[in-house]
């Protein structure tokens, strides 16, 4: 039997969490079994919740003059609260997949900050992604670029081992032409000059002539 002080103890220690909870779920855990009982709360524990369970007097008790009081008006019968902290999705998957192994283990509603949820709701966000799901989406997707990036120079690395031709740049290749170009002139000139030379050994012979 519960003493005077244990109530109170509970009931303060139900009020901390609905007021530092970002989500609450109504569910039950009675009748499930200690190892699996275990295996939840374990779960849950590492989506950052809790789950507690206790007579509905104290948390009707604990959630009197917060959002949470109509979830427990007409709540009859054992239940338990499973509270998510940070990770509401996460919490609620947990309890989802629970109940896909063992019948007795429902949702009957919860809230999402202030709003009211009905079992499906619950149902519909317990099949979101979780946080670490979300996390791990948004890192690959970042990553994504640098490991392309990775792979490229994996593959030029692997070319040098094995003593592949390296390709030539596009600059290289062309800069034969523009000597070639530069030289060109040049060659010109040379002619000229044997021309001119010529033209200059044919005048005396004119003049002798006459």
């Amino acid at each position: 039997m519960l003493t005077r002080a244990k109530k109170e103890e509970i009931v303060a220690g139900l009020k901390t969490s609905i007021e530092e909870s970002k989500a609450v779920f109504l569910t039950n855990l009675i009748g499930v079994g200690a190892n699996d009982s275990v295996a939840i709360r374990r779960k849950v524990r590492e989506a950052d919740g809790k789950v507690i369970v206790t007579r509905n007097t104290l948390f009707k008790r604990a959630a009197a003059g917060t959002h949470l009081e109509d979830l427990f008006k007409d709540v009859k019968g054992p239940h338990a609260i499973a509270f998510a902290f940070k990770d509401a999705p996460g919490v609620a998957k947990v309890i989802y997949e629970a109940g896909k192994e063992n019948d007795l283990i429902d949702f009957k509603g919860g809230f999402l900050g202030d709003k009211a949820l009905s079992a499906a709701e619950v149902e519909q966000l317990a099949q979101l992604p979780s946080r670490d799901e979300m996390l791990g989406t948004v890192l690959a997707t970042m990553m994504a670029p640098v490991s392309a990036f990775a792979r490229v120079l994996h593959a030029i690395n692997e070319k040098k081992a094995e003593g592949a031709p390296v390709e030539a740049a596009p600059a290289a290749e062309e800069a034969p032409k523009e000597a070639a170009a530069e030289e060109a002139p040049a060659t010109e000139a040379k002619t000229e000059e044997v021309k001119t030379e010529d033209a200059g050994t044919d005048a005396p012979a004119d003049e002798n002539k006459e």
